[in-house]
């Protein structure tokens, strides 16, 4: 099983993207976690270059497909999500009838140097991969004052990484579910 796992924040010492490396540590067995590193180059979303997409948004777009799940992790901008993965989402969700995220499997994390997490933009986040489509894993992680939170590449709260490993663990299972289902089905 292969989870997808995207951070928000295109930050290179983003504290999301740190989150994401523990959480890969913390993989039930037979399950690989694979960070996208792409999100960057992916173009504003605009109607018009919908039917002859960029490379970018194909190569996007290819990656959740092939995943089993995805594991965003996001910080908090103006109380919300950053504007450059509502983009990448709003790629995902269109056509309504193909869209990416359709029955995916996902959850939401999130690392933040206040003191709530980025609990605002997780909730948010949520809201828009349901609205995209995907199947959001009814869970939270809110790392806060995320700039004390990690000794190198762990978590330094074992109650916070306890709860990193259930988050995984949980996704995997609704990936699994998924699987199953589509299994019987065919």
């Amino acid at each position: 099983m292969r989870i997808l796992a995207v951070s928000g924040s295109l930050r290179s010492d983003s504290h999301n993207t740190r989150l994401l490396r523990v959480a890969a540590q913390q993989l039930p067995p037979g399950v690989e976690l694979e960070l996208y590193d792409g999100l960057k180059q992916i173009p504003p979303f605009d109607e018009d270059d919908e039917a002859r997409p960029a490379p970018e948004v194909v190569q996007w777009r290819t990656a959740i497909e092939a995943a089993d799940a995805v594991l965003f992790a996001t910080p908090e901008y103006n109380s919300s999500i950053p504007g450059q993965l509502k983009n990448a989402i709003d790629w995902l969700s269109r056509p309504k009838a193909e869209a990416a995220l359709r029955n995916k499997p996902v959850a939401v994390i999130g690392a933040s140097t206040s003191m709530f997490g980025g609990l605002w933009a997780q909730a948010e986040l949520r809201k828009v991969l349901s609205a995209s489509g995907g199947r959001v894993l009814d869970a939270e992680l809110a790392v806060a004052t995320a700039h004390d939170a990690f000794d190198d590449d762990a978590l330094t709260d074992p109650e916070l990484a306890d709860a990193l490993r259930a988050v995984v663990a949980d996704l995997a299972g609704l990936a699994e579910q998924r699987a199953e289902t589509t299994r019987l089905a065919a």
